[in-house]
């Protein structure tokens, strides 16, 4: 039952958007982790490799906390509009939670409607990529909410992390417009 009083607080964080800050340690021109994952696109199973991806151009990676929370729903939606804009830029989109592959594949549909790919952040990943939630000092379970940008050389472009999702699909679509000018 303890566990689900951090699933509750976690939600109400994401409902809320509350601006809180939260450190992320991989700085910019740290090296991304690689890691490949299972997900959803479009409703349907999905899998993903980074070091693929990269080689199509450079890849914004967003961590949510949970799906279906008023936050992440309202993020999903932001992300999913400016699809285009990322594609006409060069880049690719993946969102990551601890949620499962049925709950992803809703959501994959729902809220990212059909536009990107949704996967599991596994713990290795969230440890990797530092985007635990910590609750009291303990590890939710969760994600932070962290957005990346990661070049094609692997490296971290940018670093956005605030649980306020509003500002996350700004930033990275600015900064992949940026590395789009530049080659």
């Amino acid at each position: 039952m303890k566990m689900g009083k951090y699933f509750a607080a976690a939600a109400a964080l994401g409902l809320i958007g509350l601006p809180a800050s939260a450190s992320a340690q991989l700085a910019t021109g740290a090296r991304a982790p690689e890691f490949t994952t299972e997900g959803a696109l479009a409703g349907k199973e999905f899998s993903f490799d980074l070091d693929k991806a990269l080689e199509k151009g450079p890849v914004v990676l967003y961590f949510f906390p949970k799906a279906f929370t008023e936050g992440c729903t309202q993020e999903a939606h932001a992300f999913a509009e400016a699809m285009s804009d990322f594609k006409a830029a060069g880049a690719s989109v993946i969102g990551l939670s601890a949620d499962n592959i049925p709950t992803l594949e809703k959501f994959s549909t729902l809220e990212c409607r059909d536009k990107f790919p949704v996967g599991t952040a596994s713990p290795k990943v969230i440890k990797e990529y530092d985007v635990a939630f910590m609750m009291n000092g303990k590890n939710s379970g969760l994600t932070n909410r962290t957005s990346y940008v990661i070049g094609q050389d692997h490296t971290i472009k940018l670093v956005h992390s605030d649980l306020d999702w509003r500002d996350h699909v700004k930033l990275t679509l600015a900064k992949v417009r940026e590395l789009h000018g530049a080659s």
